[in-house]
């Protein structure tokens, strides 16, 4: 996390000269307030079964390790919500910000960062990135089996969360997509024990 920190300060620097990296930092924790939409399905000892409903995504393919692959994309996101797009529109922001893997090992070094577009967003009506890495993708309804964790989202400490959710969900005889999510909800800066993250993986619906 203390890369997008960095990574955050030079794209303050080279945008906006007379910027203050604070006020940055304010404006990105202000507007992280509403989040992505769901509703509670089921509720097991380990994770919850949500149904998320349809939302489109900003995201940007990063072949990196997972401690770079945030810092990697976080530029080119925040400058497509920062009227770095065709309309020169402000977007607002929902948390969580998303990292994932559409494969079953986080060890592999291809990651999707994403941002999540303001509720009742639609792929025609939002304006187009300027930055060619930055793609917009909507998702429909999705049916996923999610769990919460405090403390700095490091590899180490995700790749244990995703073991021990996959690995209650296949007790519970839910069939698994390959495809994990690892969800920040807080700013880079705040005090690690205190950010609020989740595990979230998409499940087959009648599979179970």
């Amino acid at each position: 996390m203390q890369a997008i920190l960095i990574d955050l300060r030079a794209e303050v620097t080279e945008e906006h000269p007379l910027g203050s990296a604070r006020l940055v930092y304010a404006q990105y924790s202000q507007s992280m307030t509403k989040r992505q939409e769901f509703r509670v399905l089921e509720t097991h000892k380990d994770f919850e079964v949500r149904e998320y409903l349809p939302c489109v995504l900003a995201e940007v393919k990063v072949s990196a390790k997972y401690s770079t692959a945030s810092s990697a994309a976080f530029g080119s996101l925040f400058r497509y919500i920062s009227k770095g797009n065709a309309k020169e529109q402000k977007i607002a922001m929902t948390a969580p910000v998303i990292a994932t893997q559409r494969e079953s090992k986080i060890e592999s070094n291809e990651w999707y960062v994403s941002f999540v577009m303001p509720s009742g967003s639609s792929f025609g009506h939002l304006p187009h990135p300027n930055d060619p890495q930055v793609i917009l993708r909507e998702l429909g309804t999705e049916t996923c089996i999610a769990a919460s964790f405090r403390g700095t989202a490091t590899a180490e400490l995700s790749a244990k969360k995703i073991k021990e959710l996959r690995a209650a969900a296949t007790q519970s005889n839910f069939a698994l997509s390959d495809e994990t999510r690892i969800c920040r909800f807080d700013p880079p800066f705040k005090p690690g024990f205190l950010q609020y993250n989740e595990i979230v993986i998409p499940v087959f619906i009648g599979e179970k």
